[in-house]
C-alpha cells in the first residue's frame, strides 16, 4: 500500500498544473455548454434510424467506428455517450497544450473551455449515436502529433494514431495536420525545448534546464518527423481499409468522396501493378486542374466560413476577442523578431509566407482529398484551433522564462497580455455557450414540435375510413409551411450549425415510420421506392390538401396516401385544376 501511495504522488507531481488545468476546465465547461442536451432525448432527423445501431459504416471508410462506439453500447445514451466525450475531450486538451507548449495554467483553462465548447461540436452533440466515437477520432489525431513531437521515432506511434483517427472519422485529420504545422513552427523558433531558468526564479519547468539548440540538420529531421507520421499514418489507414473491404466483400460508397478517398490514397501510395499503372494513365491536365480548382475553392471557403458562418465568431464580442488577442500576437512577435534580430534571416519570411498560404489549406484538406463533400459543421471543429493558436502564441511570447527571472521588472504590455488571455479566452467560451444552448433549445423544440404534428398525424390517418394495421401508406414527409409557418427563432445562429436547425426532425418517409415506432409507439407500413414516385405525380395525390386539411389522408386503392407538403411544382395546372 505504501508503494502505491508513493506511485500515486510520484503521477501527481509529474502531471503539470497546465494538464490538470486544460483537463478539468474541458470537463467543466463541457458539463456546462452540454448538460442540457446530455440529461435529455432529443434526436435529430439522423437520430431517428440510429436508436440503436452498431455504426458498421466501413463502406465510407470508417471501419473503426463501430468499435469505438462501441464501448457505450450500440445504444443512443445522451448522458453516457456525452460523459465519455466530454472525458476525451479533456485528455485531448491536455496533449494539445503539451504539443503548444502551453506554459501557463490559465492559458490551458482556456484552451480546455474551447476545445469543449466550440459550436461545432454542439452539432456533433446532435449526432449523439456517434459522438463518443468521433471525440476518441479526435483524440487519437491529437495523440498521433504528441507522440510524433516527443519521442524520437515517435512518429510510428503516430502514424498508427492518425491511421486509427482516420478510420473513426476523416474529419480530424485537419486537426493533425495544423497542429504539427504550429510544432514545426515552433522548431524553427528554437522554443520546443525546456525553460532556461531554475525553479527557484519561478519557471513552471520546475527548473530542468535548456536542451542544447539544435541545429539546422536536427530541426530538419524534427520537422520530417511530422511529415512521416501523415505518410504512414495514411499509407496504413489505406491498406487497412482495402484489406478489411476485401475480406468482406464490399466497396467504398461515394458518400461524403469516400471512394475519392482512396483513389487519393492509391495515388499516394504508388502501388505496383495494374491498379497503379491505371492511375497514372488518367493522371492527366484535366486532373490537375481539378486539384488547383480545389484548393482555390478551400481558399474561398476559408474566408467565407471564418466570416460569415457565426460559428468560429457568433457575436461581436468575440470578433473583438479575437481582434485583440491577434493584434497582441502580433505585437509579441514583432517583439521577439527584433530582440533574436530573426529579421536578418530569409528562413523567418519563407516560414511566415508558407504557413500563410498553408493553413487555409490545411483547414480544408478534408475537402480537397476527398471528392464531392457536403462540407458540414461537424466537419469544421479544426477552426477552434484559430484562437487557440492565437493563445498559443501569447503564451509562447509573454511568459517566456526570462520574464519568470525579472517579474518585477517585466514590461507592461506583457504584463496586460498575460491578464487578456484567461479573460478574453473566457469571454470567447461563454459566447460558445451561448451559440450551443441556443441550439439545443432549438433541437428540444423540434423534437416537441415533431410530437405534436405526428400525434395529430397518426390520429387521422388511423381514423381513416379503410385503415387497418400494416395497411400500406404512402407519405412524402415535408411539412406544409402554409400550414405551419417557420418556426425557427434562431436568427440564424444555427444556420450553419447541421442537426440544430430547422423545423421538424422529419423530412421523409422513412423518419416517419421511425419516430412513429420510437416515440408514439405505433409501427405503420411506410412505403418507400418506386412506388412512391408514381403516387407523387398522380393526378390523386396532387390535387389532395396539405395536413391537416380535409382530403390530406385518404385511401386509394388499398394504400392510404398522406400529403404533408404544399408543393406541386405547378401540376394541379397540368391537371386542370
Amino acid at each position: 500500500m505504501k508503494n502505491f501511495n508513493r506511485a500515486m504522488e510520484n503521477l501527481k507531481d509529474e502531471i503539470s498544473s497546465v494538464t490538470k488545468g486544460a483537463f478539468f476546465s474541458a470537463l467543466i465547461f463541457g458539463l456546462l455548454a452540454h448538460m442540457v442536451v446530455m440529461t435529455g432525448d432529443f434526436p435529430n432527423h439522423d437520430g431517428l434510424r440510429y436508436l440503436y445501431s452498431d455504426l458498421d459504416n466501413i463502406v465510407a471508410g470508417r471501419w473503426f467506428l463501430a468499435a469505438v462506439c462501441g464501448i457505450s453500447s450500440y445504444f443512443a445514451l445522451p448522458w453516457l455517450i456525452g460523459v465519455l466525450s466530454i472525458f476525451y475531450i479533456g485528455i485531448a486538451a491536455a496533449l494539445t497544450c503539451a504539443v503548444l507548449k502551453i506554459r501557463n495554467k490559465y492559458s490551458a483553462i482556456v484552451i480546455g473551455a474551447l476545445m469543449a465548447t466550440f459550436p461545432a461540436l454542439a452539432s456533433t452533440f446532435a449526432y449523439v449515436f456517434t459522438m463518443d466515437g468521433y471525440m476518441l477520432g479526435l483524440l487519437m489525431a491529437v495523440a498521433a502529433v504528441y507522440f510524433t513531437q516527443k519521442y524520437r521515432f515517435g512518429f510510428i506511434g503516430g502514424a498508427v494514431l492518425l491511421a486509427f483517427s482516420l478510420g473513426t472519422y476523416q474529419a480530424y485529420l485537419p486537426v493533425a495536420v495544423i497542429l504539427s504545422m504550429y510544432a514545426a513552427l515552433l522548431i524553427l523558433m528554437g522554443e520546443d525545448g525546456k525553460s532556461v531558468i531554475s525553479n527557484a526564479t519561478g519557471d513552471p519547468d520546475k527548473g530542468k534546464g535548456r536542451e542544447p539548440e539544435d541545429n539546422a540538420k536536427t530541426k530538419i529531421f524534427k520537422i520530417l518527423r511530422f511529415l512521416y507520421m501523415g505518410i504512414l499514418g495514411g499509407g496504413l489507414y489505406f491498406v487497412i481499409l482495402k484489406v478489411l473491404l476485401k475480406v468482406r466483400g464490399l466497396e467504398l460508397a461515394s458518400y461524403q468522396g469516400a471512394d475519392s478517398i482512396a483513389l487519393r490514397a492509391a495515388q499516394g501510395a504508388n502501388a505496383a501493378g495494374s491498379a497503379a499503372e491505371q492511375v497514372a494513365s488518367r493522371a492527366s491536365g484535366a486532373a490537375s486542374a481539378g486539384l488547383v480548382s480545389k484548393i482555390v475553392s478551400a481558399y474561398k471557403d476559408f474566408a467565407v466560413f471564418s466570416v460569415k458562418s457565426k460559428v468560429l465568431a457568433p457575436n461581436i464580442f468575440v470578433w473583438i476577442a479575437l481582434g485583440i488577442l491577434t493584434g497582441a500576437a502580433l505585437m509579441l512577435l514583432l517583439r521577439e523578431i527584433i530582440k533574436k534580430k530573426w529579421y536578418k534571416s530569409p528562413v523567418l519570411y519563407i516560414a511566415i509566407i508558407l504557413i500563410a498560404l498553408i493553413y487555409p489549406v490545411a483547414s480544408n484538406v478534408v475537402m480537397i482529398v476527398m471528392g464531392d463533400v457536403t462540407y458540414h459543421a461537424i466537419m469544421r471543429y479544426q477552426w477552434v484551433l484559430i484562437p487557440i493558436i492565437l493563445i498559443a502564441l501569447c503564451d509562447l511570447l509573454a511568459y517566456k522564462p526570462e520574464y519568470y527571472a525579472a517579474a518585477a521588472g517585466r514590461e507592461s504590455f506583457v504584463k496586460l497580455v498575460t491578464w487578456l488571455i484567461p479573460v478574453l479566452g473566457c469571454v470567447i467560451a461563454f459566447c460558445y455557450i451561448v451559440t450551443d444552448n441556443i441550439g439545443y433549445s432549438n433541437l428540444q423544440k423540434k423534437y416537441e414540435r415533431t410530437y405534436a404534428y405526428c400525434e395529430r398525424l397518426l390520429d387521422r390517418i388511423e381514423q381513416t375510413d379503410g385503415y387497418y394495421p400494416g395497411i400500406p401508406i404512402a407519405m412524402i414527409g415535408v411539412v406544409s409551411e402554409d400550414q405551419y409557418p417557420k418556426a425557427d427563432l434562431t436568427e440564424g445562429v444555427t444556420d450553419n450549425l447541421i442537426g440544430l436547425s430547422g423545423d421538424y426532425l422529419c423530412y421523409k418517409g422513412a423518419d416517419y415510420k421511425h419516430f412513429f415506432k420510437a416515440y408514439l409507439g405505433a409501427d405503420l407500413n411506410i412505403i418507400s421506392g418506386e412506388k412512391i414516385g408514381e403516387i407523387y405525380n398522380s393526378e390523386e395525390y396532387v390535387l389532395m390538401d396539405s395536413f391537416p386539411g380535409k382530403t390530406s389522408v385518404k385511401l386509394v386503392d388499398g394504400t392510404i396516401y398522406v400529403k404533408t407538403e404544399n408543393i406541386d411544382y405547378g401540376l394541379r395546372e397540368k391537371y386542370g385544376k
